[in-house]
């Protein structure tokens, strides 16, 4: 560093939902590789958690415990945590109240840029009060970004028909009118959350994406070019910032199992299933004749009793999903199509069965499915958080899907093909001279000026 520079000091300030919260930490790590002064502002039930994956890197990155007296009298901090819709939509809303500490921090320390959430809209306010740049962070890929252009902020009723093209993008994309948001059916309150999301995204400098130019060119285009947004495309994240999880004694029972035969099932940490559609699916993936890997969560009663051949393993809890999609023995996804395990299991080449529910799951099936054709879909079609509302998949179902994508035969060995050139593609991006990390460089650099601009004020 130069005499007489400051410091690059960027703040991260991620939402506490694992979708959002593991891949910005990945972000604030490729900052810090690039020698900036990068602060992590969490939440107190989160800050050891990601201190684990911080600490080692020098100049270290600081973690700043920010005060939210809402959810910390209850110790419910996380999204993961909550159990009904109303939960969800209330924490998004109580995010409003971390205003006051934040702006504290932002004065004490003077950043450059901000990174933080669209979900924290306020954000923006504060960073043109204090002279900062603010990054908006979704936690999705640019196809769903123009998606939500172009369907989630305008009124539903200007669809016509239960199915409709969605219009004015690069390709010919379908969905159903039940698997979009409807805000005519939405709670006021939350309705109002994603108005001012919207405003203070047009008043940001850009948006930070983890995803990498290669995988959906005309789509990083339409963002910056139609749509008009500043954009840095700096993924995948995790292949940079810092492997998640380690070893686990589910590796060896992969060891055992022949390239390519195992299905690793996971639906993500918000996810629920009632008890019937458990138990469909533990008799689905049963009947496939797969063996499998099934990560549920810690308060489900899964019907065990369903897997008894041998061929299935259930991890209640955590799993080190990297790990697992990158061990030799998987060969397929049965996923939510959230995108940060969508995008894993692109750079691992494994392909996929999608099973959407709510965000931007419908959007990321159909990029899957339809653009990249990696996929194939299990055939949900309502968006809902509930999970009581959701339309029964028979076990008979989910077995086909299985069937398809791990079987033999011409479609089945194309998703393959096509997912193993993803791969590849995903790794030259980060590596030097790299699509993604040239664009990282370019933010860095965007950064660096507005700081040299107010230091030299």
């Amino acid at each position: 560093m130069e005499t007489g520079q400051q410091e690059l000091r960027v703040f991260v300030f991620p939402l506490m939902a694992a979708g959002h919260l593991l891949p910005a930490v990945d972000i604030a790590k490729l900052l810090a590789n690039q020698d900036a002064r990068v602060s992590i502002i969490v939440t107190p039930g989160n800050a050891a958690e990601v201190q684990k994956t911080t600490h080692l890197f020098s100049p270290p990155i600081e973690i700043l415990v920010i005060d939210w007296p809402y959810p910390v009298a209850e110790r419910r901090d996380h999204m993961s945590q909550l159990t009904s819709e109303n939960e969800h939509l209330d924490f998004l809303i109580s995010t409003a109240d971390l205003r006051p500490s934040f702006e504290q921090m932002v004065k004490l320390r003077r950043p450059a840029a901000m990174i933080t959430d669209m979900f924290y809209p306020w954000t923006a306010d504060v960073a043109e009060e204090n002279g900062a740049l603010r990054l908006v962070f979704h936690g999705i890929n640019f196809f769903s970004l123009c998606l939500k252009d172009k369907l989630l902020h305008n009124s539903i009723s200007e669809i016509n028909g239960d199915r409709f093209v969605v219009p004015g993008i690069p390709h010919k994309i379908e969905l159903e009118r039940s698997q979009i948001f409807d805000p005519t059916k939405a709670r006021p309150d939350f309705v109002e959350l994603l108005e001012r999301m919207k405003e203070a995204e047009r008043r940001s400098f850009g948006t930070v994406v983890n995803s990498f130019y290669e995988l959906e060119p005309e789509y990083a285009d339409h963002y910056t070019e139609i749509i008009g947004r500043t954009a840095f495309h700096v993924g995948p994240v995790f292949l940079r910032g810092g492997e998640r999880g380690g070893e686990d004694k589910i590796t060896s029972w992969l060891d055992s199992k022949p390239a390519g035969s195992v299905l690793y099932v996971c639906f993500g940490s918000l996810s629920r299933f009632t008890n019937a559609q458990l138990r469909e699916i533990a008799i689905g993936l049963e009947s496939s004749g797969h063996p499998f890997v099934w990560v549920v969560r810690e308060d489900y009663e899964v019907a065990e009793k369903e897997v008894k051949s041998g061929k299935g393993v259930i991890v209640r809890g955590w799993a080190p999903q990297l790990v697992i999609l990158n061990h030799r023995a998987v060969g397929g996804f049965l996923t939510h199509c959230g995108w940060n395990s969508s995008l894993e299991s692109i750079a691992a080449g494994v392909p996929v069965v999608t099973w959407p529910m709510f965000a931007d799951q419908f959007f990321n099936e159909r990029l899957l499915v339809d653009v990249l054709k990696i996929g194939l879909q299990v055939g949900v079609t309502k968006y809902t958080l509930r999970e009581e509302e959701r339309e029964l998949v028979k076990a008979e179902e989910i077995a086909a899907a299985v069937g398809r994508l791990m079987g033999l035969g011409e479609e089945a060995e194309e998703r393959r093909r096509r997912t193993r050139g993803l791969r590849e593609a995903a790794r030259r991006a980060v590596e030097e001279g790299g699509s993604s990390r040239k664009d990282l460089g370019r933010l860095v650099r965007a950064i660096s000026s507005r700081q040299s601009a107010v230091f030299h004020m």
